[in-house]
């Protein structure tokens, strides 16, 4: 009966699969249950990496009939296996990533000249873009599949009774312990968090927009700061391109100045390539939000504002949002989408906005000799 009941909710569940969009432009965006509800996207990491400790050597000697003094035959330790970062683009995010990682230790030498095996690599996946910092500095940047930085080396093996043997001393006692692997903090960072960051005021519609466009499935709550930590959902679209939108948790006025999380919210904006500015167009003189946004983001890095953007004017099935809307679009030059991401309406127009600033982006860094990040 339990399998019963276990095939019974399989079959729930791919039924629960549901596909919305219009076929106008080849737009599908496909929505799916999401079983991880809690889980949310990490751009950077504080990770302590400690070699392994390397294997001591041993004092022994050779005995056997008739071979009363065979010499010394203590063999040395194993050396202590290293901590490897390596780059697998199937690795999206940085939340699997522990913060404490110790390698192998080496083995201990033995009798008759056998040394101790060496410890093993202990690796660490971490995203194609993944950069390594230490002490404030770049170390490595991992832009390609594959490619690996050694983190912290292992110990080397001590030495057994064996390798001090010498025409002076024939029967040496001395043998020496492994050393220590290396440790080290190491700051990860992504380059790129996603494709498109959202970016507004707290309770201004972000969440339910990312669940209206994307599979994500972040908390939507009528209260201010639902969302404090980045949700990142993937728009698809029938050329089986794929979008990567974030859900950056929404800042005040003052976050340049670090007040709330300001510089923890600003740092994930960062690492989006374009912007999507969400204005609430229920709140009198919605530019004002705009004006704010802007200005949090250029104190926070000159220039980043200046990224590709686009206005997206939220709440429209609220009354008092189509008399905003006109206000907003007489004092903003750029293009404003105005759409509820509550009711659906003119999701369309944004889909097919962010698909042109996605290829866009694209072909920038096509032209730059880059590679763009995939999804």
């Amino acid at each position: 009966m339990w399998l019963i009941g276990q095939f019974i909710t399989l079959v729930f569940v791919m039924l629960r699969f549901c596909c919305t969009g219009d076929c106008a432009k080849g737009i599908l965006v496909i929505q799916e249950l999401d079983f991880s509800q809690t889980r949310y996207f990490v751009d950077h990491r504080r990770v302590c990496v400690i070699g392994g400790h390397g294997g001591q050597g041993i004092t022994s000697f050779h005995s056997e009939p008739r071979k009363e003094f065979g010499g010394p035959d203590g063999g040395n330790g194993g050396d202590g296996g290293h901590v490897i970062l390596k780059a697998d683009q199937q690795i999206k995010s940085l939340a699997s990533v522990l913060p404490l990682y110790r390698g192998f230790d080496g083995e201990r030498g033995r009798s008759k000249n056998c040394y101790g095996a060496n410890g093993g690599y202990t690796y660490i996946k971490v995203p194609v873009g993944t950069l390594v910092k230490e002490d404030g500095k770049i170390v490595s940047d991992l832009t390609q599949h594959g490619e690996e930085y050694v983190a912290a080396y292992g110990g080397t093996g001590g030495k057994g009774n064996q390798f001090f043997l010498s025409n002076e001393n024939r029967a040496p006692m001395t043998a020496t312990l492994g050393e220590s692997g290396q440790k080290r903090v190491l700051y990860l960072e992504l380059k790129t968090m996603a494709h498109a960051g959202l970016v507004g005021f707290p309770n201004a519609g972000k969440s339910s927009l990312l669940r209206a466009i994307s599979n994500a499935k972040p908390a939507v709550a009528p209260y201010p700061f639902t969302t404090l930590n980045p949700h990142v959902g993937i728009v698809h679209y029938q050329d089986y391109e794929q979008v990567a939108v974030a859900d950056v948790p929404g800042i005040i006025r003052g976050a340049h100045l670090n007040r709330g999380l300001g510089l923890a919210f600003l740092k994930h904006i960062e690492h989006c390539r374009f912007l999507l500015f969400v204005v609430d167009l229920s709140v009198s003189e919605p530019w004002i939000q705009l004006q704010d946004l802007k200005y949090e983001l250029e104190q926070y890095e000159e220039g980043l504002s200046k990224r590709p953007h686009a206005v997206i004017g939220n709440k429209m099935d609220l009354p008092q949002s189509k008399a905003n809307l006109l206000l907003l679009k007489e004092r903003v030059e750029q293009r404003v989408i105005p759409l509820s991401a509550l009711t659906g309406d003119n999701l369309e127009e944004l889909l097919l906005h962010l698909r042109d600033m996605y290829d866009a982006y694209v072909t920038t860094e096509q032209s730059r000799r880059q590679n763009p990040v995939k999804w």
